[in-house]
């Protein structure tokens, strides 16, 4: 039995339902052998892409996705995907060819250090070194993926651990059996003989086992009642839930119902976005910094005091309970008054089941919340209606909500634009947002729209991108043709890096760097197989979206290519 086998194997154990990739010889075998067991082989056309989608998935559905790419600058092109999955704790399990184990640092062709390359960016890796380390190493990085913090695990595969052993014995015959061998070649035949013994010698064939289910990290009941009273007992208690809360998808209604019963405002962020649906009366969406700031009692599940909290100045005025399955960001910045070292969902169900009564009203603190968000509706809605040289993007991003669908998912890639969107448009539901995360990758827009695509493939999926992050993985294009999967990209074209040029141009009085060319990235989109629509004018927004889900749910890849026009809507919100 080959390794290839026993990699696609392991991988259907665990539920592996699509392998993304970029051929090499050096991974051949686990993509043959992985088709030939039903898992569908979908091929990029560059290696960053493969693991953002298997990110995506991994998001989507609480299970690790995985990417196999080839040696050398198959794996260096995936470490910017890889860190951006180890920022936002997304488990995944990355495959890299390598070289012969026996030509290992001796020149050969695309091999250099990948252990030493890609070691800090993952939470474990492993080079396996003999045949019957190749299905437990395997097994046991799906495991490290998930336990704990998530994130991405990578292992290394050598590519005479991957064919059949009769075929790399051959490999090394043609080399090394020739008549009239010197003493310098019998010992090298030797030495080679010996090497190949050590890597296919086995006693019985490894066992391959379905995973183990894993338990969460629980709370102590002297935990649980703490944070429990502290709730019931505020004026103002606020909760900010993070990517944590969805790491059990299947867990999602009983949070939805946790949260009702403990009726405490929310703010939602990273995959907790879409939790509660839209218009949901938990819900806060605006001024989050203001409401940290009054709030006497703050909750953060799976959220640290970073940058988003302002290093935790925004909660430096309350009794603070923290929740996290990572001992670092529990405490990062902020000593919480109440730290919780476990699973943030979990958490919140068992505190809301632990209630004896009804949670106290606050009609007040609720309403003055709601007020303010309504206000700050209003606002957006009246810069909605400016007009703008070209299309507004505020309007463009208000008619693009009225398109959306229950089941919708939108993926979010690029800076102004996509920023814009985030305040205009509402997932509506669980799970039915993505962005990058705190790494603030561009890039991410078409790996995760491809993973989301093939996870739910009955949804419409929506890419919004900014220009300038668009050209990071515009050519996926031909991937979504190829494969046909009919997603909906909008570019949000105002020919330039408008959120760096915000602060760059008013501080120092120069755009170099910022502009670009009003591109025509539908006709792009229509050279690699899609379908592309160009609109720069408000009346042609309500045809296009039409035009664009006709398409998409037809099996067709769509771009729509709008030039937006300048507001001040963000000005001065660049991040640093």
């Amino acid at each position: 039995m080959s390794g290839g086998l026993r990699v696609a194997q392991v991988l259907e154990a665990h539920g592996v339902e699509h392998l993304f990739t970029l051929c090499g010889g050096h991974i051949s075998p686990i993509l043959v052998e992985a088709k030939r067991l039903g898992i569908r082989i979908v091929d990029v056309r560059h290696e960053v892409n493969a693991v953002f989608a298997a990110d995506a998935v991994a998001r989507l559905t609480g299970r690790p996705g995985v990417a196999a790419v080839t040696a050398g600058p198959g794996v260096s092109n995936t470490i910017t995907a890889i860190k951006n999955a180890q920022l936002a704790q997304s488990p995944l399990v990355l495959i890299g060819g390598a070289t012969a184990t026996i030509l290992r640092g001796r020149g050969s062709l695309q091999d250099i250090d990948q252990m030493e390359l890609i070691g800090p960016h993952v939470k474990w890796a492993a080079r396996p070194s003999k045949l019957k380390q190749v299905v437990p190493t395997l097994e046991e990085a799906f495991r490290i993926a998930m336990d704990g913090v998530p994130g991405p695990v990578f292992v290394e595969l050598a590519v005479d651990l991957l064919y059949e052993e009769s075929t790399v014995r051959e490999w090394y015959a043609a080399k090394t059996e020739r008549p009239n061998k010197n003493w310098a070649e019998h010992a090298q035949a030797f030495y080679i003989k010996n090497h190949l013994n050590r890597t296919f010698g086995e006693g019985e064939a490894p066992t391959i086992t379905p995973p183990r289910a894993l338990q969460p990290a629980q709370a102590g009941k002297g935990q649980i009642q703490r944070a429990l009273s502290l709730l019931t007992e505020a004026k103002k208690p606020l909760m900010v839930l993070g990517s944590q809360v969805m790491l059990w998808p299947e867990r999602a209604k009983d949070l939805v119902g946790a949260l009702e019963k403990l009726n405490v405002p929310v703010y939602l962020s990273g995959m907790a976005r879409g939790l509660l649906g839209k218009g949901h009366p938990l819900q806060c969406r605006h001024k989050r910094r203001i409401a940290l700031r009054e709030a006497d009692v703050v909750m953060l599940c799976g959220v640290p005091s970073d940058f988003r909290l302002d290093y935790g100045a925004h909660v430096r005025r309350c009794t603070l309970v923290s929740v996290n399955l990572s001992r670092r960001d529990l405490r990062l910045n902020r000593k919480p008054d109440l730290g919780v070292l476990a699973d943030p969902c979990h958490v919140l169900i068992k505190v809301a089941a632990s209630m004896k009564a009804a949670a106290p009203e606050r009609a007040e603190w609720l309403a003055a919340l709601a007020e303010r968000d309504r206000a700050r509706d209003q606002e957006i809605a009246d810069m909605a209606t400016q007009e703008t040289e070209h299309i507004n993007p505020l309007f463009l991003c208000q008619q693009l909500d009225q398109h959306l669908e229950d089941g919708s998912i939108l993926v979010g890639d690029g800076g102004d634009f996509v920023a814009t969107a985030a305040y205009t448009v509402s997932p509506r539901g669980p799970l039915c947002w993505l962005d990058p995360g705190v790494f603030g990758t561009l890039g991410v827009g078409a790996g995760f729209a491809l993973g989301a695509k093939l996870v739910r493939p009955d949804a419409d999926v929506w890419l919004l991108y900014g220009d300038g992050a668009a050209g990071f993985s515009m050519l996926e294009f031909d991937t979504f043709a190829r494969h046909g999967l009919g997603v909906v990209a909008l570019v949000g074209n105002d020919a330039g890096w408008t959120q760096i040029a915000r602060d760059q141009v008013v501080i120092l009085k120069d755009d170099v760097g910022t502009t670009l060319a009003p591109t025509d990235y539908h006709v792009i989109a229509e050279g690699c197989g899609g379908h592309g629509i160009y609109l720069n004018r408000p009346e042609q927004i309500e045809g296009a979206y039409q035009e664009a889900l006709t398409q998409s749910r037809q099996g067709k890849p769509v771009l729509m290519n709008a030039r937006i026009g300048a507001t001040d809507f963000r000005k001065g919100s660049i991040s640093m």
